[in-house]
């Protein structure tokens, strides 16, 4: 079987604007959660979120064509851009057999709400003719791959909070297959508008925590009473071993698991059979190793926290057996679609560097999560092989595991 490699890395969200600063800031544990500024929340019951705050979309595409993009796509282009240029690849590649594999939640959520409000107030004759191709969740993979000049496959994942993860295994059964000899991969999520948190806020979804943003999203811990919006992108570009071998490439890791599965359960609330399934479908496909270190999903919600736990432990056997586990949602909030991509990217980060990020804002045990979620800072440690979780609303998960090269 063909074996596919990482071998470029971007990032960008509430705690820095490329992959250098944001894992820095991730790792020392600052948090990147506060008040909305991009609308007045005044009015609603959740105030706070994890906004990538100073960012000019200018600074990515030319400025007249800025308001022909939505704000999930500028994001997704700067992540793209320093994953590009971060794999270093030769001018004489072949753009054939370079493909796309994107990947969001929801997309244009911004564009669809300005729209609406244009449509009830003055009228369809109003509506933006940029409005339909600036925020279909494909245009991502559309827009990145006109600014590269990729012309392999280009491919979207819509499965919630799973897709930058998906976005990542579908972009690895394409080299696999030998429908592509490299492929990019963007995810990126941008839904921090009164529609936004208007809705996830009416399902009880998003903690309440206002007057203390910084302390609001907790993984793991007892008092945490839902997750933290966050917006954000993340790029990869993976590769067939050979291939990125032959041209010399620095190598981040190589994707030696993934699996996926559904839960048939509830459309909102998981289960623990269905992460417990795709993360045996992973662990099986990378032949039962030993790993060193579990990015957890963990959003800060009761239901999810708990289950991971026990699907964790389910995995491996018990509690005793298993490694090092933490969230970075704290820190950042929850991206939703990028979500997977961004926690990819850090994982291969934390087995560069060696070290685990931690878990913040754990403060009071929960014992129904009684792993070791890294929770007094940054831990050095050996990182071989590295597991990161997403599961998503619909009951959609998805599990991948890398491993050092």
């Amino acid at each position: 079987m063909r074996r596919v490699v990482v071998t470029g890395l971007g990032m960008i969200n509430s705690v820095g604007h490329d992959k250098e600063s944001s894992f820095k800031a991730i790792c020392d544990g600052e948090c990147g959660i506060d008040t909305i500024t991009i609308f007045d929340p005044e009015a609603f019951s959740v105030k706070i979120a994890g906004e990538v705050k100073n960012f000019d979309p200018a600074s990515v595409m030319p400025p007249k064509e800025v308001k022909k993009a939505d704000r999930f796509i500028h994001l997704g282009l700067k992540a793209a851009q320093e994953a590009m240029e971060d794999a270093n690849l030769p001018e004489d590649i072949d753009m054939e057999r370079f493909g796309i594999s994107a990947g969001s939640g929801i997309g244009g959520l911004p564009s669809i709400e300005k729209n609406s409000v244009i449509l009830e107030n003055r009228g369809p004759r109003r509506i933006s003719p940029f409005f339909i191709p600036g925020a279909l969740v494909n245009m991502l993979g559309g827009f990145v791959s006109i600014e590269h000049g990729t012309k392999g496959p280009n491919l979207s994942s819509v499965t919630a909070c799973a897709a930058g993860t998906h976005a990542i295994s579908e972009a690895a059964k394409t080299i696999i297959c030998n429908g592509a000899e490299r492929m990019l991969v963007v995810s990126a999520e941008s839904a921090i508008t009164g529609v936004g948190i208007g809705g996830f806020a009416a399902m009880k979804a998003l903690s309440t925590r206002n007057d203390e943003p910084k302390k609001a999203s907790r993984p793991f811990d007892a008092g945490r009473d839902g997750f933290v919006m966050g917006e954000g992108a993340a790029a990869l570009v993976l590769e067939e071993y050979e291939s990125a071998v032959a041209r010399g490439a620095k190598i981040y890791g190589e994707l030696i698991g993934f699996g996926e599965s559904g839960d048939a359960n509830h459309i909102t609330t998981p289960s623990l059979d269905g992460p417990a399934r795709a993360m045996k479908a992973a662990y099986k496909m990378a032949g039962e190793p030993k790993i060193d270190y579990v990015n957890a999903h963990g959003t800060s919600t009761p239901i999810n926290d708990k289950n991971e736990t026990l699907a964790v432990k389910e995995l491996l056997g018990g509690k005793e057996n298993c490694p090092p586990v933490s969230s970075i949602k704290g820190q950042i909030g929850h991206c939703l679609g990028a979500a997977g991509s961004i926690e990819a990217v850090t994982c291969l980060m934390a087995m560069r560097d060696g070290i685990i990020p931690p878990t913040i804002n754990y403060e009071t045990p929960d014992e129904n999560c009684d792993l070791d979620y890294v929770t007094e800072g940054a831990r050095k440690a050996e990182l071989n092989i590295v597991m990161s979780n997403s599961f998503g609303f619909g009951g959609t998960n998805g599990v991948l595991i890398f491993k050092k090269i």
